[in-house]
This record gives structure tokens, C-alpha cells and sequence, in this order.
């Protein structure tokens, strides 16, 4: 099997197959008459037909049948099939091998492939997607994964962030090896995933804890934006119907949110709240103001959002409805003045935490911002 692009980063190779580098054996090898480009729009190659163009890569020999089995699961992800052709080794030998060819049709061809590029912008990324996406193997189909795969990697961005982590100058500095996750248990995997563990953990005091049980709810990075005119004073809320009070028998499911989004994977969290402010209210901001980032209930959630201030102006804007079709979405916006929002917040009409705080982080600000508009 000739693998021409990304299986050739070792890591995403090893995981694929379910075993070390030290266990596969893999050859240099060319494919003349072939070139490797991305996908456009999308962060991995494709193969083409190219006259006179040599496409390097690796052949897999003597691949098993749980390898065939586990690499066209993780490619049928990205609507790729087997093609018989024919590879040259360095020393002359030629070998027949199955190499990966996309469907027809499905992508357009973008820039050459570049592998280093591809690994200081992707790898990492991909690698935690891969592992999410082979966790599924054998109880999922191909076709069932390649239909959430963007949120897989939205989810796998979302990890690769969060190993930036935060200060600690007051709690706990853990260090490695605080936490031991002694077993894994398959939940439930789709658009979220509940993650089972068996776990212990070190104690204030130094000991171990007794081993424990938990379930995790697999989320996403989220970036949230509270748009604010700073010379009317004004601020833009949306109100949409929202699935969590139904299961907790509200009679008021529309609630009254800040703009929101999941972030893309590799998307600045930044550029994620100007894109969800065009989707969402159909308006342009000419600033972002960083407020603070934060999980959301880390109690059982790895839901994370990333919190902006979105300066605009509000004079002029027409408030109505907007959403995009294909998600579903019917989104109300609404203008009005700081105080009458804080009023909505002393009143519980605005019952959604994140709103609130990001109401009260203006409040401790406002004065200054209206200095400055």
C-alpha cells in the first residue's frame, strides 16, 4: 500500500494502524506520472495524474488484513478508495501497490503538497482527530464518521489549545503524572461523545485516590461575543430556541444568548466570533476586544469558550432575523441599552451564565470604552 501524503507523518501512521513504527515495515518508494496537491479548501493532499511528475512517498509491504481493514476505515473518512498501481523503489525494484485516490468528483485539487508544511500546520490536529476517529472503528461505519468529521477536528482542535493551559498561581500545579486514567470505556460517539474512565488522581496530601468512575460529555471550543456600541451605549443580544431547558421541562425554551459559534478546526477563536456575527445578526465589527477565556461546566464538560467584546456600530443597525438554513438556526437579534440588558440580568430573564458574565466583564469596563469612543 503507497501512501503519498499524510500517513506518512509517523505518528498518524502508528495510531491508524494500531501499532509502532518499530512494527511496520515501510519503504521509500516513487510513483512516476503522479503529483500530490492539497484539497482546496481542506487541510490534506489528494493524488492527480501528471504526465512527467514523480509523486514520493512509502509503500506499507505485506500489509494484513486488520491493516487493510483499520486504513480504509480512516480513509473512507475523507471519501478516498484503493487503486491498483505500480511504485519504484531507489535500489530499482518495482512493486505493485493499492494506492489512496479520492472520489470522483468530490474535491478540487489546490497548491503542490507540501509534508513539513502540512505538519507544522496539521499534524498535530490530525493526530487527534485520527485518535477519535479510530476509537470508532469497528462499531461505526466510514460513511457515519466522514459525515461529523469536521466537528471530530473541531473537537481535536479544541484539545491541541487546551494543552496550552492557564496560570496557576494560586491553585494546584499539578506537574505529569497526577492523574492516571487507569481504563477507558466506549460511551456514546457522535456529534458529542461521552467519554467513560476509570481514573485515580493524587490527593491534596500527596496519596493516591481509590480508584473512581466518571463520564465525560466530549464538546467543543466555542467563541462568544457580546456586540456593544460604545457611543449609544447599546448592546446586541440574540434570542434562539435552545434544546437544554426542553429537557429540563421549561416552559421557555428561547432564550437570550451572546453570538456564538464552535470553532473550526485551525481557526483563530477571534476570527470565529466576526464569523459567527455575519451568520448569526448579519453584522460587521470593527473591533474585538479580548475578554477572557473559560470552561463552562468542568465538572463533567470539556465544552471551553473563548469570550469577546465586539465593538459596532448599533445606530444604525436594523435588528430581524438570520441563521443559516442548513443548521437550522432562527435567530432573533435584539438592540438595546446597557441598562436595560442589566435589568434583564437582575430580573432572570437572562438566564444563560455566559451572557450574564459577559454583561458584568462590560460593566467593569464601559466607562472606559465610552472615554474612548
Amino acid at each position: 500500500m503507497f501512501f503519498y501524503g499524510t500517513l506518512r507523518h509517523v505518528p498518524l501512521l502508528e495510531l491508524v494502524l494500531g501499532r509502532p513504527r518499530a512494527e511496520i515495515a515501510l519503504t521509500e518508494v516513487d510513483l512516476p506520472d503522479h503529483a500530490v496537491h492539497w484539497v482546496a479548501e481542506q487541510p490534506f493532499p489528494m493524488i492527480l495524474e501528471r504526465p512527467g511528475a514523480v509523486a514520493k512517498g512509502v509503500v506499507l509491504r505485506d500489509p494484513t488484513p486488520e491493516d487493510v481493514a483499520r486504513l480504509n476505515f480512516y480513509e473512507g473518512g475523507f471519501c478516498y478508495d484503493l487503486r491498483p498501481l505500480t511504485v519504484h523503489a531507489p535500489d530499482g525494484e518495482t512493486l505493485s501497490a493499492e494506492v489512496y485516490f479520492p472520489y470522483d468528483g468530490v474535491w478540487e485539487p489546490g497548491a503542490p503538497f507540501d509534508l513539513a508544511n502540512w505538519e507544522t500546520l496539521w499534524g498535530e490536529i490530525t493526530v487527534e482527530t485520527a485518535r477519535e476517529v479510530m476509537a470508532r472503528f469497528e462499531t461505526q461505519s466510514a460513511g457515519d464518521v466522514a459525515a461529523i468529521l469536521p466537528f471530530i477536528r473541531a473537537r481535536a482542535w479544541g484539545r491541541v489549545m487546551g494543552r496550552q493551559g492557564a496560570p496557576c498561581s494560586l491553585r494546584r500545579d499539578p506537574g505529569p503524572g497526577s492523574v492516571e486514567i487507569l481504563e477507558e470505556f466506549t460511551g456514546y460517539q457522535g456529534f458529542f461523545r461521552l467519554r467513560a474512565l476509570a481514573l485515580r488522581h493524587r490527593r491534596f496530601d500527596g496519596e493516591w485516590t481509590d480508584p473512581m468512575s466518571r463520564e465525560i460529555f466530549g464538546a467543543f471550543d466555542a467563541s462568544l461575543v457580546l456586540p456593544y456600541d460604545p457611543a449609544s451605549d447599546r448592546v446586541l443580544l440574540i434570542e434562539q430556541l435552545r434544546f437544554g431547558p426542553i429537557q429540563r421541562a421549561d416552559p421557555m425554551p428561547w432564550v437570550l444568548e451572546p453570538i456564538a459559534g464552535l470553532v473550526d478546526a485551525g481557526e483563530d477563536p477571534a476570527e470565529t466570533a466576526r464569523r459567527e456575527a455575519q451568520e448569526e445578526a448579519r453584522l460587521s465589527l470593527y473591533d474585538l476586544r479580548f475578554m477572557t477565556r473559560a470552561y463552562a461546566s468542568p465538572g463533567y464538560s470539556s465544552e471551553f469558550f473563548h469570550f469577546y467584546l465586539g465593538l459596532a456600530d448599533l445606530e444604525q443597525y436594523e435588528p430581524g432575523i438570520a441563521g443559516l438554513s442548513d443548521e437550522h438556526e432562527d435567530i432573533r437579534s435584539h438592540v438595546l441599552s446597557f441598562d436595560a440588558a442589566m435589568a434583564l440580568v437582575d430580573s432572570g430573564e437572562i438566564n444563560a451564565a455566559p451572557l450574564a458574565m459577559m454583561l458584568l466583564w462590560l460593566a467593569r469596563h464601559r466607562e472606559q470604552l465610552r472615554q474612548s469612543a
